[in-house]
This record gives structure tokens, C-alpha cells and sequence, in this order.
């Protein structure tokens, strides 16, 4: 179902006439939250079977309109992806990777059997976004607008197959520091119960579905006051967090994270790796036991474990608790330092080695 079309679409711009005014946004702007207010715009792009992609439009942010028989309401064909924009110091808006995101997307769609957004429309269509709502951008320090790339069957049929109509969208919202007054460690629920994906599943795809599953063991990790859980595959190997990948530093420095093919492919947890790596740290991709962490954590083996995510970027992991135990984590100075490089980069502090910021409003 890979669309190969990759010249530029022109898109139909209808401004909001509700927009909110300057002093309505600076208001917002100043405690903006996560998820909770939304820019003025949405992008809006139809896929057929025949028709391929076409009518892309910069339309006023509203409801979605969908017949009660759609696909996505009864067979759950959905994928997302969550991606930044930073405002730099010369007052320019860049974006992280907008490449990655756009493949992460196109191999979510294949596992959902949903057509695939090519790379060129993907970062046109945030392009044309910041066009429109680039003053939603805030300026201040460890603020960013986020961006929230979704497509869905909106085909009205019942019978179970691959929908022959699917709508593409991106909304945006602003987003205020992850953690007000500094980073500080979380805590992490070991869920035993409940498994976050199988193999062969969907683990890999950043589908609805997955979340949805880890809402009842979060709910599980905040009973035992946990700010996050971690699942388990089916061999005991550690996955990842409802969330945010999984990383864990040795005393050795080798920086080892899991690998399996039910666990989402982390962008932030690849590029903290690969500054990591710039460092001259060794970086392990492969399976870690439960037994595996618990031991290097008794035994002084592990010095260090984090998470990764876009929300969070990087946050120390304090404590791992699970039914009958509670294992303080080492604390470390190495996942801070990485996290001070990487957002370094991404809000144009640092030198861009590696080509990862796209200017968006250029």
C-alpha cells in the first residue's frame, strides 16, 4: 500500500477566523501544560484507494467529522507519532529528526495495514502547520510546540479487511517543561499481570492500541505510588515503559538498552545512544532479563538507569519496585549530561554534528 508519488502537494489554506489573539495565546503560552490547549490550525490530507493522496488543506482546528460505521471505530486501524518544534535564540522554529518519525510512521502503517505517508508529505505537512501557527512556538526555556502527526480508517464499512479510505491529520499543542524545578528521579512499577505486546503483535507500531492496553497497569503503578510501569515480554526480558525506552549503564561504560521486536523503536532513545557513542561508550542493543537488572544493580554492575522519551527527553530512574520488593537504582551523572547535550541541540545551544534539526519555517 506504499504511495511512490513524491511531488509537492498544494494545499488549500483556510484561516480560523476564531483564531485566538496575541493576548489569548501569551496567556496560554505562559503555563501551557501537556495536551491540554491546542493551536489554532490543523492539517488535513485524504488517502483512497484510487485516488491515492490528495485534498491536503491547512484548515481551522475543530471536530472530525465520521460515520458511526467508520473502520477505525470497530477494528481499531490508527497510528500517531509525536514529534517537536523548538523556537532558537535568532527567533527561527526547527524540528528533530522529522526523517525518523516519518519511517517510524510508514513501518507503524504497514503492520496496521494503512497506506504509507511518504517523507516529502510528512514534513511538508509540518511545514505547512508552522506557516500558519508558527507564533504558537514558545520562546521560553524547555518549552516547545508539540506535534501530534495521527491517520485513521474513516472508510464506513463493517467487513474486516484494510479500509480503502484513511485520513491523515496533524494537530499541534504546546508543551511547558516536562519537569518544573529540575529533573528528578521516578520510580517504576514492574508490571507481572499484564503484557504490553506479544511477538508478532503490534509492540513495534505506535498504534493506539498499545496505549490503551498500558492504561490499567499505570493505573496498577500509581496504586503503589509509582510514577510509571515497566512490562516484561513473554521471556522475561525487560520491554519498555508505558512511554519510554529503557537504558542501563555499566560500570565498564557499555550502555546496554533491550532489543525485541515487539518494542517500539525509540527516536530521543537513539539519538542519546549515539551521542553516547560519540563519547567513545560501547552501546548494546540486545535482550536484558529482569534477573539481568536486578543482579548488575545488587552487585554494582549497573551504575545508572534511565528512560527516554520525546515528552521527557531523559529522566533518572530512582526506584523499581515490584510485588514483594523495592530495588533502589544507582544514581549516576551520565543521564543528565546527555539529556544537557541533546536539548542543547535541539534548541540550537550546541553544535549540530550529526544534521538532525530541519528548519521549519525557512
Amino acid at each position: 500500500m506504499t504511495d511512490t508519488a513524491t511531488a509537492p502537494l498544494t494545499f488549500t489554506v483556510t484561516r480560523n477566523l476564531a483564531a485566538k489573539s496575541p493576548a489569548q495565546r501569551a496567556e496560554i503560552l505562559e503555563n501551557p501544560g501537556f495536551g491540554t490547549n491546542f493551536t489554532d490550525h490543523m492539517v488535513d490530507i485524504c488517502w483512497s484507494e484510487h485516488g491515492g493522496w490528495h485534498r491536503p488543506r491547512v484548515q481551522p482546528y475543530g471536530p472530525i467529522s465520521l460515520d458511526p460505521a467508520a473502520a477505525v471505530l470497530h477494528y481499531a486501524q490508527e497510528i500517531f507519532e509525536g514529534i517537536k518544534a523548538y523556537r532558537h535564540a535568532d527567533g527561527s522554529v526547527h524540528t528533530f529528526r522529522p526523517d525518523r518519525n516519518a519511517a517510524r510512521m510508514q513501518a507503524s502503517a504497514r503492520r496496521l495495514a494503512l497506506p504509507e505517508l511518504p517523507t516529502e508529505y510528512f514534513v511538508q505537512s509540518l511545514r505547512e502547520l508552522i506557516a500558519v501557527d508558527g507564533d504558537w512556538v514558545p520562546t521560553a526555556a524547555d518549552q516547545s510546540l508539540y506535534l501530534r502527526p495521527f491517520m485513521f480508517a474513516k472508510e464506513a464499512f463493517l467487513g474486516v479487511r484494510p479500509a480503502k479510505k484513511v485520513a491523515y491529520y496533524l494537530i499541534a499543542s504546546p508543551a511547558g517543561a516536562y519537569f518544573k524545578g529540575g529533573v528528578k528521579p521516578v520510580s517504576i512499577w514492574l508490571s507481572e499481570n499484564y503484557a504490553r505486546a506479544g511477538k508478532g503483535g503490534t509492540g513495534a507500531a505506535k498504534t493506539g492500541g498499545n496505549y490503551a492496553s498500558s492504561l490499567r497497569p499505570q493505573a496498577e503503578a500509581a496504586e503503589h505510588g509509582c510514577d510509571q510501569v515497566v512490562f516484561l515480554d513473554q521471556d522475561r526480558n525487560v520491554e519498555e515503559l508505558g512511554g519510554m525506552n529503557v537504558v542501563f549503564v555499566y560500570k565498564d561504560g557499555r550502555i546496554v538498552t533491550p532489543a525485541s521486536d515487539s518494542i517500539l523503536e525509540g527516536i530521543t532513545r537513539d539519538s542519546v545512544l549515539q551521542l553516547a557513542e560519540d563519547r567513545g561508550h560501547v552501546v548494546e542493543r540486545r535482550p536484558v532479563s529482569l534477573q539481568e537488572w536486578r543482579d548488575g544493580v545488587a552487585s554494582g554492575d549497573i551504575v545508572e538507569v534511565f528512560a527516554c522519551g520525546t515528552a521527557a527527553v531523559v529522566t533518572p530512574i530512582g526506584t523499581l519496585k515490584g510485588e514483594g520488593f523495592e530495588d533502589v537504582q544507582p544514581s549516576g551523572e551520565l543521564a543528565l549530561s546527555l539529556r544537557e547535550e541533546l536539548t542543547d541541540i535541539q534548541y540550537g545551544r550546541r553544535e549540530d554534528r550529526h544534521g538532525w534539526l530541519l528548519r521549519l519555517d525557512a
